[in-house]
C-alpha cells in the first residue's frame, strides 16, 4: 500500500472511529448504531487502528527517495 494511500484510509478510519463512538455513547443521534454500546468499543479499535496506518504512513520513506 503506498504512503499516500495508507495516509487517507487512515485518516479516514479515526473519522470513522470517532463517529461511530459517539454513536455509541448517544452523544451523536440520528442512526440505529445510536445508544448501543457496542460501537463505543469497536469505534476506538477502528480509530487505534487509523492512527497506527497515519504513523505508519509517516514513517514511510516518499517514493523514489534514496536509501
Amino acid at each position: 500500500m503506498s504512503r499516500t494511500m495508507k495516509l487517507v484510509v487512515g485518516v479516514l478510519l479515526i473519522l470513522v472511529g470517532v463517529v461511530w463512538t459517539l454513536q455509541g455513547l448517544d452523544v451523536m443521534g440520528g442512526s440505529g448504531m445510536s445508544g448501543h454500546a457496542v460501537w463505543a468499543v469497536i469505534g476506538p479499535v477502528v480509530a487505534l487502528v487509523g492512527v497506527v496506518l497515519v504513523a505508519r504512513s509517516r514513517r514511510t520513506p516518499p517514493a523514489g527517495a534514496e536509501r
